[in-house]
């Protein structure tokens, strides 16, 4: 059985762009895997911490050796990570806040980032442990920030968040944008198509 994690980081719960195209790849996705299950992570109702000096000596500190506080530290993270575990397919949605993600996906990002959990130092250096999955980036942005437009050196959005999923062993990844949003919504539309072209393949 397929497992489709969803995470939504935008704060807007009605109009958002981005949550309305994460729930249209859902559609597809239901469609696609009727006997699958979906998960959904919104990370605007999820109270995310900023990481601390405790929270973080919890990181480092070998399971048998955690006493109580440490774990309840790291009871949400623990959480966030066994839902990345868990799924064979990630959809990150996210608009673009001065010119990378929302603030909570960041702190989302702080939490599911751990040594020797979903990455390790090897011998050339840091390897993801979360293998033979596949993500999707749905992003929203005001203005153009793709490759080859004026803002594309100003983004720090898709290209961070591919990297970060790289860096934990998610290397299939996808991205649709929805761009220019401030002028028209004629990026929604192409984002859906792009959308639907993914699930036609």
């Amino acid at each position: 059985m397929k497992n489709l994690l969803v995470i939504s980081a935008s704060p807007n719960p009605d109009t958002s762009v981005s949550r309305q195209l994460a729930q249209f790849y859902q559609q597809q996705w239901q469609q696609q895997y009727p006997q699958g299950t979906a998960v959904l992570r919104d990370l605007a109702t999820s109270a995310l911490p900023v990481l601390d000096q405790a929270t973080i000596n919890a990181f480092y500190t070998p399971a048998e050796q955690r006493d109580e506080q440490a774990k309840q530290l790291l009871s949400l993270s623990d959480q966030l990570v066994a839902e990345l575990q868990q799924a064979d397919e990630i959809v990150i949605a996210t608009p673009m806040h001065n010119f990378s993600v929302a603030a909570n996906l960041k702190l989302w990002i702080d939490l599911v980032c751990r040594v020797g959990v979903t990455f390790r130092y090897g011998a050339n250096g840091p390897e993801g442990l979360l293998l033979n999955k596949q993500a999707t980036l749905i992003v929203s942005r005001g203005g153009r920030y793709g490759a080859g437009s004026f803002g594309a050196s100003m983004n720090f959005q898709d290209p961070m968040l591919v990297q970060v999923l790289g860096f934990i062993g998610i290397n299939q990844v996808a991205v649709i944008a929805a761009e220019g949003l401030a002028g028209s919504q004629e990026g929604v539309e192409q984002a859906k198509a792009q959308i639907l072209q993914q699930f036609a393949r």
